[in-house]
């Protein structure tokens, strides 16, 4: 399996090269040449298997550089119980009739990121020390990629991690996840400014080909082909949890900023699982909700993306987009290219004339939730289930109901634990003790290690000049 970059100009690469780099040196994103097609046959053998049966059988279809033992012993060390609190890793749970949520949110760090950011961290430590290399990880959060990076590669061998997040923008509980930690290799920096600043300043040092080379920059952000891989895993494995034959169909509902998570289960589709739509969910920040129901994307600059309760999807600028506009433009390379340095200088891009191939050969359908929905929402699953959903899976479940078909079924993806939006869920709910898991007590009291600087890329550049010594 060899990877391309969404704009052409990057030799074909092999998974643990791609694994390290992030951002193709061509500005793309890369993926794989094509998408392995799953039969029926194999989709039968698959649905017997635990979780970490089924993830070496699909990663071992991309990642085909690295040893299936070595694969196997990365996943092995990665999805446990103890480190996910069940068997199932990802269990699925019924919140009513053709209504499931996908719990996603059991990891160290109480987000999904966690189902892939754990198996980044072990194939990375893997990959560096087959290759002798080190790496400087920098990256964006706008809540929980963060944390759910830095639990996963704290201490880790030959790795240095720089993780910008905005200023005064997250939870109290996301912040301190992450500015708690005082790990050697952990630096957060938090940035004047938006989520989008954030991963603006990313991707323009990823872009600096002599910074990139000279200090080893890799990402972590979903930009990073091993995190799409880890999460398609979980598609599979939903559908086999909501299904007693390949017959039949289900629905995904995905609350999405970034376009991340969604990707993975559009893959998966692409793969040959039998996944009837993909519904994209977003807050206020609809930017994704208008080009699936209008075919326009227009991204909006800092100033103009809303400060949320479902702060997570805080973005007006999907990163993983490109990977899905490359297959509906038929791979042509020049015309994402041309888009998407249209996008980078602040123009959007008008794919009206192919919306209904949008929706109909890859299934894709879109809603948008603000904060009086899910509010609404995370009430009325109290009142009728007792169970509390996160702000995030809120707009999710909210989405989901308001564009359910009949007898369609929906799996819901759960996006964190209920416990990281405390002040939210007691506006919805009023006043109540939240679970929290006990490694979590105590948390918000720690002290915290944090460098706050203006949204300036050369600010940052110099902290990583400061702490990692030049090739």
């Amino acid at each position: 399996m060899k990877y391309i970059s969404t704009r052409g100009q990057t030799e074909p690469m092999d998974f643990s090269d791609v694994l390290l780099m992030g951002l193709a040196p061509d500005g793309g994103l890369m993926l794989p040449e094509s998408y392995p097609q799953i039969d029926n046959a194999t989709l039968n053998e698959w649905r017997q298997l635990s979780y970490p049966q089924l993830a070496l059988a699909i990663m071992r279809l991309f990642a085909t550089d690295i040893d299936e033992a070595d694969l196997a012993d990365i996943i092995n060390r990665t999805y446990t119980t103890e480190v996910f609190g069940s068997e199932d890793i990802t269990p699925v749970r019924k919140l009513e009739d053709n209504l499931y949520i996908l719990g996603l949110s059991n990891g160290p760090t109480l987000a999904f990121k966690d189902v892939a950011m754990q198996f980044l961290g072990n194939a990375f430590e893997y990959v560096l020390k087959q290759k002798g290399e080190r790496l400087t990880i920098i990256g964006a959060t706008s809540g929980d990629t963060g944390s759910a990076a830095e639990y996963a590669l704290r201490g880790k061998d030959n790795i240095e991690v720089f993780m910008l997040s905005p200023h005064g923008k997250m939870s109290d509980f996301q912040r301190a996840q992450m500015y708690s930690l005082d790990d050697a290799n952990i630096h957060n920096i938090a940035i004047k400014g938006m989520f989008d600043d954030c991963q603006d300043i990313v991707k323009a040092l990823q872009q600096d080909a002599d910074f990139k080379a000279k200090y080893s920059l890799g990402t972590v952000n979903s930009i990073n082909w091993g995190r799409i891989l880890a999460q398609i895993v979980y598609y599979f494995k939903a559908y086999f949890a909501v299904t007693d034959s390949n017959d039949e169909k289900v629905s995904f509902c995905v609350p999405s900023g970034n376009f991340g998570n969604i990707c993975a289960g559009h893959i998966a589709r692409e793969m040959g699982l039998p996944i009837e739509r993909l519904i994209v969910a977003t807050n206020e920040n609809d930017v994704l909700n208008d080009f699936f129901n209008q075919g326009a994307y227009n991204p909006r600059p800092a100033d103009k993306t809303y400060v949320t309760s479902s702060p997570s999807m805080d973005i007006s600028k999907a990163s993983n987009f490109e990977r899905f506009i490359y297959l509906l433009l038929d791979k042509d390379t020049a015309r994402v290219h041309e888009l998407f340095d249209g996008v980078k200088s602040g123009t959007g891009f008008d794919l009206s004339d192919v919306l209904q191939v949008v929706n109909q050969r890859y299934g894709f359908a879109a809603g948008k939730s603000t904060h009086a929905d899910r509010l609404a929402t995370i009430k009325a699953v109290y009142k009728q289930t007792d169970e509390l959903i996160d702000p995030h899976t809120a707009d999710g479940v909210k989405v989901a109901k308001e564009l359910q078909q009949d007898g369609e079924v929906i799996v819901c993806a759960e996006t964190a634990l209920p416990v990281k939006f405390a002040d939210t869920i007691v506006e919805a709910v009023g006043e109540i003790d939240i679970e929290r898991p006990a490694h979590t007590e105590g948390l918000e009291d720690l002290e915290q290690h944090v460098l706050v600087l203006d949204n300036d890329a050369e600010l940052v550049a110099d902290e990583i000049r400061k702490v990692v010594q030049p090739s």
